[in-house]
């Protein structure tokens, strides 16, 4: 089956602009019709769904270039490998997402217990920049 940029766009729910973008960096990819615009088959959809499973694992567009460039290599273990460490950082990086997620509820919920303590008279309001000094500044955390 022959897709349209426009139906292809539809189906993953991005734009024109980013079909043509990994067309463009050899990512994806597609045929041109009689009037030279891009025309996607089975192998094109097949390839998206790759590309847009490792967006959705935070890859950067070097690192699905790299793993891309390894799927057109001729199947090896040295290739098996390689497209595996791809991977495995991947995982790591989205452990690393969630850990500082927690971090980032954590304070999120030592914030609102605060806000409640002062909204039940236990403690001075001392949340807005507007009354601080530099001794009552909170201190930045990186967060």
């Amino acid at each position: 089956m022959k897709y349209t940029m426009k139906q292809m766009a539809a189906m993953f729910d991005v734009t024109e602009h980013t079909l043509r973008y990994y067309t463009d960096l050899g990512l994806l990819p597609c045929e041109r019709d009689s009037g030279n615009r891009r025309m996607f088959n089975e192998e094109s959809v097949n390839w998206m769904q790759g590309i847009q499973c490792l967006k959705g694992c935070g890859a950067s567009i070097e690192n699905i270039k790299e793993y891309c460039c390894l799927c057109l290599l001729e199947e090896s273990q040295e290739n098996l490998q390689a497209r595996y460490a791809i991977i495995l950082k991947q995982r790591n990086e989205a452990y690393k997402r969630v850990e500082e997620a927690k971090a980032t509820a954590k304070y999120m919920d030592d914030k609102v217990a605060h806000y409640e303590a002062i909204l039940a008279g236990l403690a001075p309001d001392d949340t807005n920049p507007k009354n601080w000094t530099a001794e009552s500044r909170p201190k930045h955390d990186n967060r």
